[in-house]
């Protein structure tokens, strides 16, 4: 039970307890208020932990004052694990080191914060892996994956977490210090002694109820402590959920990575038919047997596109099996047995490394994919992880399929077939009146089920909040009281992580989404796939963390502030966390204005790379603009929102007298204190204005224009105008080279990026209303709109339906291109780039709205080596300019463009088509960036520019 302390006077006590990283601000406290679970539970404060002595410290604080304990690794607890009303340790910011490793017993010493993709990193120049691969393997930690005995979907191959820990030190709720080692000497120590007697009174509830099979994960694994299994005390506590112990310091078992891995894939009518033909699979001995049917794969088409899913089998349902060998052409005859033998309606066998790691991805993102339900409807956490033994998967896959049809929900099943273990999230009508009820007699009637198919409420997750409640449906009172009895020797008091397995919180109480009021009235953004709800659009965020990975490896944007800072708040998921706070209103009560609110959004780059990147889709940059909008309605702005939000405006005035602007901004003293005063860095540079206008360009040269070819407007940012009209030129020679006609609308137009990126909603609606309207005439006659600016075009593609309404901006938005697009489209045949390298720097919006891939394409087509890049270049538009933001701008920098440009050679071109992107470059390095159509206007041969000009004598 919690005591009535202050948030700062446990700080306090934290702090002169020697425990270094201690928050309790509001702002911390809202993005730590909820993990990937449906549960919401505010904390008191934050400690982030260097080593043992500090853990020992902060332990010893919550026994003193009474205050509860939750240990928290990588936050991506789905059964509501890793929250908690008093001390929240986080491990992951310092104690996340892989301290040694062991190449000759094969094992790992790691710190609890040790993310496991880090692990493997570690060991994989040794040729060794850690197996269990949780499908958040990029940002799980492995003292969180230890909490909840991760699996993953190479549990056949490797086992679960319990069956690859070899060694804890943990302390106990007692405050004791064990050092265990899995089949070694027990310890001399009162807690274990404690739990041996409860061990001898309970061997036959322990004999007959736990360890049925492999994925029984709920309740206490005691059948470790049986004699017949050397009370291995290691592995029992693998799995308890922090609830017993704390661990800080884990030895783990490495395996060697097999010589070649194969896919295969069924597939079959339904994924009950899946289900069924599971058992057949299992005789192969596979790594894994994952299974998905059409409604996930249906989401990943309709979000990313077709070609994110590539060829699969006939069939509404698929089983993804991996079988491993020392030959590759033996391995690839297995594989193709396992199609004949199976029972599938067809099968395919896949070599090509590409297309498994994308059907592994769609596996991989299976839980944010299904965020949203088969109805459209945002799709909940709660029921994800049940297991029944695998010869009865089919059967109960068609009773659970009958059991939401009865409660009238829906859900997209997918799962560790092989295992018998099922995820789901359902669309429980949690946001209504007497939801939460319908949430719990669910929940209710499905461990009935499960339990009746001799199965485990949960499978990999953990019971947490979710399902602890629900234990005596699945075990017996004798076992309950087992489980109690365990609790009661190693955490007496209660300290650790109260109310998950034992005395367990209901499952229906600290629900996230009932304490969450519509927010639908005066927004400036539509939020059209949200049914015009600000609050469904912040609760897409379901807690995954995949924005606290480092993605920047496949080309990912999202998030480059948290990979800047480290930082929580910093996170997608952070920054959505307290958003719903405020929406919540009672912790962080000041509306749009909260302090709280501000202090999460303020790094935010507004790069929209979760918007494509985070598996739910949220898009934390309309977020941003929402909140700055509704923050200064009315009211006087920072100075920066003025100076770069009205950025167009002033290069429009200075365009009249171009050369004397930049003399004057050259003078000593003038041009620094024009950017203080303007809010931006003093670090920064002025680029200086172009002395000739694109369009004035385009105008003086007409004569000299191409008369025949293929209509295309040119949409003409203010960027390429103003200051590169290099970029529109090159434009325009490539396209007359690729046989199209360039035009401009009659007057000036500009999409208000600047207005939307600093919340100035109300002007970017006229203002982009206005250039709607004049390129509508275009996409009603079919022309195409080229972007030259990616920032811009991505506006057109997707702001101005939210802004301006869809039926106002669709046309506009599908008849928009970029220049790679309707090259690609067109198949044209680009200059030769043999022998070219190319760093490409991709513009975070180019990323996101309209992807990248044709431009890769091109350039593929071309015969350029190309290195393409990952991450964000830091400047993005007005952030990396205003005050306050260099630091973390150059940090973001750092990540991948300031390695990758230092590390090339001089002859190797940089390839940035976003403006932000090029002026990065010039600030912070000697080079410069190059659009693609400068590329390509370059590398044009005679008879490609004589095409154009024989249009221009036609």
């Amino acid at each position: 039970m919690l005591r009535m302390i202050s948030a700062e006077s446990l700080a306090a006590e934290l702090r002169s307890s020697g425990v270094s990283d201690v928050l309790s601000d509001g702002t911390t406290r809202a993005a730590y208020s909820s993990d990937a679970s449906l549960y919401r539970v505010r904390p008191l404060v934050v400690a982030r932990p260097r080593h043992a002595d500090e853990v020992a410290a902060a332990l010893a604080v919550c026994r003193r004052v009474g205050v509860p304990l939750t240990s928290r690794g990588g936050g991506t607890s789905v059964a509501g694990n890793a929250v908690g009303t008093g001390l929240i340790l986080d491990f992951s910011r310092h104690m996340n080191r892989v301290l040694s490793i062991d190449t000759e017993v094969q094992t790992a010493t790691v710190e609890p914060g040790t993310i496991q993709t880090v692990l493997q990193q570690a060991v994989a120049p040794h040729g060794l892996r850690f197996g269990p691969d949780p499908s958040t393997f990029t940002r799980c930690t492995i003292g969180g994956m230890i909490g909840n005995n991760a699996c993953g979907s190479r549990t056949l191959g490797y086992g679960r977490t319990s069956d690859n820990v070899k060694g804890l030190h943990v302390l106990t709720g007692t405050g004791e210090s064990l050092h265990l080692e899995s089949g070694g000497e027990v310890p001399a120590s009162p807690v274990l002694s404690g739990l041996q007697q409860v061990t001898r009174a309970g061997l036959a509830t322990i004999r007959t109820e736990l360890g049925q099979f492999g994925r029984q994960v709920s309740g206490y694994a005691l059948e470790h402590l049986l004699p017949e299994n050397r009370f291995d005390v290691t592995r029992m506590l693998v799995g308890t959920e922090g609830t017993l112990a704390v661990a800080t310091q884990a030895t783990v078992r490495l395996v060697t990575e097999p010589a070649h891995r194969v896919l295969v894939v069924l597939g079959y009518a339904d994924i009950a038919s899946a289900g069924d033909a599971t058992p057949l699979v299992l005789k192969f001995d596979p790594t894994a047997c994952e299974g998905i049917d059409s409604r996930i794969v249906d989401v990943v088409r309709e979000r990313r596109g077709p070609d994110a899913v590539p060829p699969l089998p006939a069939g509404a349902a698929w089983l993804f099996v991996e079988v491993v060998g020392d030959d590759l052409d033996e391995t690839i005859a297995m594989a193709q047995q396992v199609g004949r033998d199976c029972c599938a309606v067809d099968s395919l066998v896949v070599t090509d490394e590409g297309r498994t790691a994308q059907l592994w991805r769609i596996r991989a993102d299976g839980a944010g994919l299904a965020g949203r339900s088969p109805a459209g409807l945002p799709a909940h956490a709660g029921w994800e992880d049940a297991a029944v033994p695998p010869a009865m998967l089919g059967n109960y896959l068609r009773d659970f399929d009958a059991l939401m049809d009865e409660y009238g929900v829906t859900g997209l099943p997918y799962g560790h077939f092989g295992d018998g273990c099922m995820h789901v999230r359902i669309d429980w009508p949690l946001d209504k009146p007497g939801g939460s009820t319908i949430f719990r007699d669910f929940l209710v009637s499905a461990s009935t089920l499960v339990a009746g198919y001799g199965g485990s409420l949960s499978g990999e997750h953990g019971d947490g909040r979710a399902r602890s409640e629900l234990l005596p449906l699945m075990y017996s009172p004798d076992a309950m009281a087992l489980f109690s009895a365990v609790k009661h020797a190693f955490d007496p008091d209660n300290i650790l992580n109260p109310g998950v397995v034992v005395d367990p919180r209901p499952v229906d109480a600290d629900l996230r989404i009932p304490a969450a009021p519509l927010v639908r009235r005066q927004l400036a953004m539509a939020y059209h796939h949200d049914d015009g709800d600000f609050t469904q659009a912040v609760h897409r965020c379901t807690g995954v963390g995949k924005c606290r990975a480092d993605n920047t490896a496949t080309g990912g944007v999202m998030c480059p502030s948290y990979q800047a800072t480290r930082e929580e708040k910093d996170s997608t998921r952070g920054r959505a966390r307290v958003l719903q706070e405020m929406i919540n209103g009672t912790a962080v009560d000041g509306g749009w204005r909260s302090p709280e609110v501000h202090d999460a959004l303020d790094l935010c780059l507004s790069c929209k790379g979760c918007s494509s990147d985070c598996p739910t889709g949220v898009d934390m940059a309309a977020f941003k603009a929402e909140v700055l909008h509704q923050s200064y309605k009315g009211r006087i702005r920072p100075a920066s929102h003025y100076s770069l939000g009205w950025l167009p405006r002033w290069a429009k005035i200075a365009s009249h007298a171009p050369g004397l602007v930049n003399a004057t901004m050259r003078v000593p003293g003038i041009g620094p204190l024009a950017l203080s005063s303007a809010g931006v860095d003093k670090r920064r540079t002025i680029p200086p204005f172009a002395t000739q206008t694109f369009r004035s360009w385009f105008k003086e040269t007409e004569h000299d224009r191409a008369t025949t070819g293929d209509p295309v407007m040119l949409f003409v940012d203010s960027f390429t105008n103003y200051f590169t009209p290099e970029v529109g030129q090159a434009t325009v020679q490539v396209l007359e080279a690729a046989g199209y006609r360039p035009r401009l609308t009659d007057k000036q137009q500009c999409c208000g990026l600047t207005w939307i990126s600093t919340g100035q909603l109300t002007a970017a609606k006229k203002i982009l209303g206005r250039t709607v309207d004049a390129l509508s005439d275009s996409a009603a006659a079919g022309i195409p709109i080229v972007g030259m600016e990616p920032s811009c075009t991505g506006v057109l593609r997707s702001d101005a339906a939210e802004l301006l309404g869809r039926a106002a901006a669709e046309p506009v938005a599908a008849a928009t291109r970029t220049l790679a697009e309707l090259l690609t489209e067109r198949g044209w045949e680009p200059p030769s780039l043999e022998g070219r390298s190319v760093v490409a720097q991709p513009h975070c919006h180019h990323h996101s709205v309209m992807g990248w891939s044709p431009d890769a394409q091109l350039l593929e087509k071309a015969g350029a080596q190309v290195q393409r890049l990952g991450g964000c270049c830091g400047l993005a538009g007005n952030f990396g300019v205003e005050k306050g933001h260099y630091e973390v701008s150059v940090a973001v920098a750092e990540q991948q463009l300031l390695p990758a440009v230092a590390a090339a050679d001089a002859d190797t071109t940089i390839l940035a088509d976003g403006y932000s992107c090029r002026t990065q470059l010039s600030d912070l390095t000697d080079r410069r960036g190059d659009h693609l159509a400068q590329l390509l206007a370059a590398q044009l041969d005679a008879t490609q520019l004589e095409g154009g000009a024989a249009r221009r004598r036609d």
